[in-house]
């Protein structure tokens, strides 16, 4: 009988010594868990801010005070120099390409083979269609927040801009795992959303220049 209780004894202690161990090594790729997804959620960040140029296909929901348009486009950006937008839906205007390079800004129908040209348009830069628009805005601003959910990183800025009551508010959705921006939502003074920007597939500094 004493016999038994030794061995009872032993096998606790055992049993004990390993559950010590099993603890501190969770405990131990806990802590390492976390301090790798703080350092990428930083580099994510970092990327993104600095990109240098980007293409995308999107979806874009634009929002009136009267009714709602939904586009489905493809863009090229490089920094704040050049940009295309190329319209594929609606089929109405399936085609129409906004281009702007060199300060200038080109609207062009290929249906009709039509080009309409402005010349110094200093606004253009401004485009709130255009990533590194938020980028811009982003990086100058003093009112802006960094947060995060369990999948995204969610960067905001408001807009001191008292003129333009319709672009207030911006907030870009970073996805963790991939790194790159998933949607774009622009919000109006009183935090109605008007531009809702889906991104359904984004290479971030791709493109060299604007073919």
């Amino acid at each position: 009988m004493k016999n038994k209780k030794i061995i009872i004894f032993i096998m606790l202690v055992i049993i004990l010594i390993c559950s010590f161990f099993i603890v501190k090594i969770n405990y131990k790729k806990i802590n390492f868990g976390n301090t790798i997804s703080s350092k990428s959620v930083d580099s994510i960040v970092n990327n993104i801010l600095n990109m240098k140029s980007y293409q995308a296909d999107i979806l874009v929901k634009v929002v009136s005070n009267k009714n709602e348009n939904i586009y489905k486009m493809k863009q090229q950006n490089i920094e704040e120099k050049a940009y295309k937008q190329i319209i594929e839906e609606p089929s109405e205007l399936k085609d129409i390409e906004i281009v702007f390079r060199d300060n200038k800004l080109e609207i062009k129908n290929n249906k009709l083979n039509l080009t309409k040209l402005y010349e110094n348009y200093k606004y253009i830069s401004e485009n709130a269609l255009i990533l590194t628009s938020f980028i811009k805005d982003y990086n100058s601003e003093t009112e802006k927040g960094l947060r995060e959910t369990e999948n995204e990183i969610i960067l905001e800025v408001k807009i001191k801009n008292e003129l333009n009551k319709y672009e207030k508010y911006k907030t870009l959705y970073v996805d963790k795992q991939t790194g790159n921006p998933t949607k774009l939502e622009i919000k109006d003074i009183s935090q109605n959303v008007r531009v809702y920007i889906l991104y359904n597939e984004i290479k971030i500094n791709s493109l060299q220049e604007i073919v």
